[in-house]
């Protein structure tokens, strides 16, 4: 039991010391909880270090600042803004929320946010882990880590680099070890993450350091398609922050507070955007030492391949970055297809666009630019992860969000991030949002509790079937069956079959 009986219902003992949580609509949350020491001063660029706890009842009913980031005024056109204020490189806590702090051993969610590596927060409303304690009778945990320069910046061989995979594995540790207080199982763990959060999430399954620690993933939108760096080409993009950044070396850049180092970093964005390609100014680096191999990888040998893994997509990911920017609505069949060239060869690029065309009738350049984009960052690095595993004996339950936002005269679609109000099922918390404006209520209510309930049953069982939705199969190499979340819910085989063909003539 997390505390005896007549002491502080809200005060669970832990062994960093006593933390007091609030009763949040009869859930028990606890809120700013310290997983490591804070990554400042010599910490700074540093793997991240147990927290040496404290005395006395520390206050947890206040979330802890998020990581430094980019921060845009009155947010984005899509999301509403993904990270808000105060913001402080002191930023390495996590939330809690569970039905009691008792002996039940309930399944644990452990929440990873996304944010192309630069933006997000576990503390953010839209991830609020209260639908699925109160829904699922889950214990769930989020996270904030280093984002951005100053957990992606490679700084040389060793400990320079990956500093936020160092906090998502204390950040996971401490769930192990600390969980049981709070009335969770620490021997049923399920990691879930969206885009960035979701490559985190499977960098986090293939890690020698979490063996045995995982026993379910949910992967939702990972870019997989991403060519992560190797240490010299990370360090050749350092440079050209350093620069940014005014300094010469990593020990100037050591002295710069935060926002400049922030600032620096909006410069990158420019330096390093390609047409075309979804912008990455920072990225994971495959160093062989803090993180081994890809994280599309890390689900396919050795332990990590018994993991369950439910996986999936949203139908126009691109989207999220490019339906509503003038530049590529203008898009020429030419440029597109010089940019098919980059990934299929010249000589293939035209029969490519025409392939394009023909999954979607009257697409305009714009149109195929978006799936080509999809394709190669999301979708086919998804469906290849889902074969590799059938093909092992280790199937994966994959879906395809379907469901098109009505915002800017539809020209969003489906995509990127759209899925996420209906898997949390709290779209009161996503009403600055405005890529959720006009969707239909009963469309909106009935999809989200189809795929709350087959998150929820999934972190409980390892399967996400239940009574109101239609049966969904594992994906296999023979019919490929694929679950499609739309107004119509249902599952189709082979769902991604047009993209998955045109793939396997990929130039690589």
């Amino acid at each position: 039991m997390a505390h005896s009986p007549g002491e502080d219902p809200m005060v669970v003992d832990l062994p960093a010391g006593r933390l007091r949580g609030a009763d949040e609509d009869g859930l028990l949350v606890f809120r700013g909880v310290p997983y490591a020491e804070p990554p400042v001063g010599d910490l700074r660029w540093r793997p991240a270090r147990p927290h040496a706890g404290w005395t006395g009842i520390r206050d947890a009913t206040a979330d802890g600042p998020s990581a430094p980031q980019l921060y845009q005024e009155g947010g984005d056109p899509v999301l509403g803004g993904h990270g808000e204020p105060p913001f402080d490189e002191d930023c390495l806590t996590l939330n809690v929320w569970t039905p009691a702090a008792d002996g039940a051993r309930r399944p644990v969610l452990v929440w990873i946010h996304g944010g192309g590596f630069v933006s997000g927060s576990g503390s953010l409303p839209g991830y609020s882990g209260a639908t699925f304690a109160r829904d699922g009778d889950l214990v769930v945990v989020s996270i904030n880590y280093r984002i951005g320069p100053l957990g992606y910046l490679c700084l040389g061989p060793g400990e320079g680099a990956n500093h936020w995979l160092t906090d998502q594995l204390a950040a996971l540790h401490w769930v192990r070890e600390n969980i049981a207080s709070f009335g969770g199982d620490p021997d049923a763990i399920t990691v879930a993450g969206q885009s960035g959060g979701a490559v985190s999430t499977a960098a986090l399954a293939g890690h020698p350091r979490t063996r045995g620690l995982i026993k379910r993933v949910i992967l939702q939108s990972p870019p997989f398609g991403l060519d992560l760096p190797a240490p010299d080409a990370a360090l050749e993009r350092t440079a050209v922050y350093l620069e940014l950044a005014g300094v010469k070396d990593e020990a100037e850049l050591r002295t710069l507070p935060w926002p400049e180092l922030i600032g620096a970093a909006a410069g990158l964005f420019g330096r390093t955007m390609r047409w075309g390609y979804w912008p990455t100014p920072f990225l994971p680096v495959i160093d062989g030492a803090t993180l081994p191999r890809h994280p599309a990888e890390a689900l396919l040998s050795g332990a990590p391949a018994d993991i369950d893994v439910m996986i999936g997509w949203t139908r126009e990911e691109a989207a999220f970055g490019f339906a509503l920017d003038e530049r590529y609505a203008a898009a020429t069949r030419e440029q597109v297809t010089d940019r098919i060239a980059e990934t299929f060869g010249a000589s293939r690029a035209p029969a490519v666009y025409a392939a394009y065309e023909r999954t979607r009738p009257g697409a305009r350049p714009h149109g195929v630019l978006m799936d080509l984009i999809t394709d190669e960052l999301f979708r086919v690095p998804a469906v290849r992860l889902a074969e590799a595993r059938a093909e092992l004996g280790r199937p994966v339950w994959a879906y395809q969000f379907d469901l098109p936002a009505p915002a800017y005269e539809g020209r969003l679609g489906a995509a990127h991030c759209l899925e996420l109000p209906f898997v949390f099922d709290n779209f009161d918390q996503w009403a600055h949002a405005p890529f959720v404006a006009g969707i239909a209520p009963a469309v909106r209510d009935g999809l989200a509790h189809a795929m709350h309930q087959a998150w929820i049953g999934f972190v409980r069982t390892g399967d996400p079937n239940h009574s109101d939705l239609p049966r969904w199969h594992p994906y296999d190499t023979a019919t490929r069956s694929t679950m499609r979340f739309d107004s119509v819910v249902g599952a189709l085989d082979d769902l991604a079959g047009d993209s998955r063909l045109l793939y396997l003539t990929r130039v690589t």
